[in-house]
């Protein structure tokens, strides 16, 4: 083993030390946690501030400076709770875990889309905690995600397990996973797609967001038409002085299913942003929505 390696090995070995650590805390100390990581990151120059910076910037210009600060602050600080709350959800206590989820609105949704036997599709943007839709939903009704390992490898079995042992089914990001998807709904069964990542080439279609055009998956698109399936929008928000989650199931507009692939990828991204606005703090922000361009148009990052 380099040097090299065996300074990769024992930062891994740390990392995970932190996250068994991180795993059995309180929510409301992981909470603390993270308000005192949020506000560090928010008061440097960084790539999680900066790009949060720059996207609040954009998406909402009609807030003053001091309000575009303020939210990025709260949404740096929201970002550090889902991250410190997943350490729990993987390996915490599972009852406790499932215990943190206080309310449901909009199940019956879900239900009644099982009943029309199409199966469900369950949009699940990176809003509020994504992890505790499965920690909800899979124990109830079978439900396939896709899954693709960190880069980290350490890190690949502890999520990975960490999302099975809610009896999550994982499906690779390939076609044969996307193959997988086709069959489950065709059983009637739920399936989870997160839209609001940046497509690889020829994977997506530019759409507005938040006003901004955004290069937008059209697997989600495919999968409505093709399947029929019901489309419901889901998150679950963190509610108020660590009380838990709430989750919510919206239906979604009819153009999602649209043959009309760019009417149904401006649904979709409407739909994200509508959610979006009721508890704009807890988005991804630091994430880079905006990476891809159309052609000729300048670099947004």
């Amino acid at each position: 083993m380099s040097f090299i390696d065996s300074d990769n090995f024992m930062r891994e070995q740390l990392i995970k030390a932190l996250i068994h650590l991180l795993a059995h805390l309180p929510l409301r100390w992981l909470h603390r946690i993270a308000n005192w990581t949020g506000s560090y990151y928010a008061r440097h120059d960084n790539k999680h501030s900066l790009v949060t910076r720059l996207n609040i910037a954009r998406c909402f210009p009609q807030l003053s400076t001091d309000e575009q600060q303020q939210l990025t602050k709260q949404a740096l600080i929201e970002g550090s709770r889902t991250l410190f709350e997943s350490c729990k959800i993987w390996l915490g206590n599972k009852e406790a875990v499932t215990a943190l989820i206080q309310q449901v609105s909009g199940e019956e949704q879900l239900k009644a889309g099982l009943a029309r036997g199409k199966g469900v599709i369950l949009v699940a943007p990176h809003l509020g905690n994504w992890e505790m839709l499965g920690v909800y939903c899979a124990p109830r009704y079978p439900m396939t995600n896709l899954y693709r390992p960190p880069r980290m490898k350490a890190l690949d079995n502890i999520i990975l397990q960490g999302r099975q042992r809610y009896q999550q089914k994982l499906a690779p990001t390939d076609a044969r996973g996307i193959r997988t998807l086709y069959q489950v709904l065709a059983k009637n069964e739920v399936i989870g797609v997160l839209p609001d990542q940046d497509p690889r080439a020829n994977s997506g279609s530019f759409a507005p967001f938040f006003g901004i055009q955004a290069n937008t998956m059209t697997l989600l698109s495919r999968l409505a038409l093709k399947s029929g399936a019901t489309v419901l929008l889901t998150y679950a928000e963190r509610l108020p002085d660590s009380a838990g989650f709430h989750l919510h199931f919206l239906p979604a507009p009819a153009e999602v299913s649209s043959a009309d692939t760019q009417r149904s990828v401006a649904a979709i991204n409407q739909m994200v942003e509508e959610a979006v606005r009721t508890i704009p703090a807890q988005y991804q922000w630091n994430y880079k929505r905006f990476a891809t361009r159309p052609e000729g148009e300048a670099e947004f990052y």
